[in-house]
């Protein structure tokens, strides 16, 4: 049986409403109105020794970002980089910190209204891919690319990316797809990986 604690408790009841990127296109101002980070965390209960992620890098996509502190916006959605920063991927601090137990999750653009942003070959990536994120204590937690998806956003798997979990498990989530009469994408990526061990 899976033990959920009580950070991830949290985090699954307030994105199963609104678990997916509403506001990846690039026609968006995404994450302009959130609440900050501190709150964020603070709601969720967010404690850790081992510190907090500040980069991501997959060196087979020459993706070497940043991490922003992303939240939940007051309609309930997770937040967004905003497209000013689509060049830089943030972490959704309801989830796990990446390498403890439980899932973490690192959002980041397709493209903007400004242009391509950090996640916009993500969908080439495949089983076995590395993806490497610093904690700010200078630890670095290492993954692997396990699998893939692309999934309708009206249709978002929130247990599956965001349940409860012993395993340390990482999620990258970005747009994909067409874009509907608004100039939103329609699906999201989502990429699955694991740490790695020893």
């Amino acid at each position: 049986m899976r033990r959920m604690n009580t950070r991830t408790a949290v985090a699954v009841l307030l994105v199963t409403h609104a678990a997916l990127l509403t506001a990846c296109a690039p026609a968006t101002e995404a994450g302009r109105n959130g609440v900050s980070p501190s709150e964020s965390a603070a709601s969720a209960d967010v404690t850790t020794t081992s510190g907090v992620p500040v980069r991501v890098s997959i060196p087979s996509l020459d993706v070497d970002s940043s991490l922003l502190s992303l939240g939940l916006n007051p309609d309930g959605t997770v937040e967004v980089p905003p497209a000013e920063k689509g060049m830089t991927a943030g972490w959704y601090t309801g989830g796990a910190v990446p390498g403890e137990p439980g899932a973490a999750v690192i959002i980041g653009h397709n493209e903007t209204r400004h242009g391509r942003a950090v996640f916009h070959d993500l969908h080439t990536v495949r089983p076995g891919t590395g993806i490497a994120v610093r904690l700010d204590g200078g630890t670095t937690r290492h993954f692997t690319v396990t699998a893939k998806e692309a999934v309708d956003k009206k249709a978002f798997p929130t247990e599956k990316v965001y349940g409860a979990t012993d395993d340390r498990v990482l999620r990258l989530i970005t747009c994909d797809g067409a874009y509907d009469a608004q100039g939103h994408t329609v699906d999201n990526l989502i990429v699955y990986a694991t740490l790695e061990h020893g």
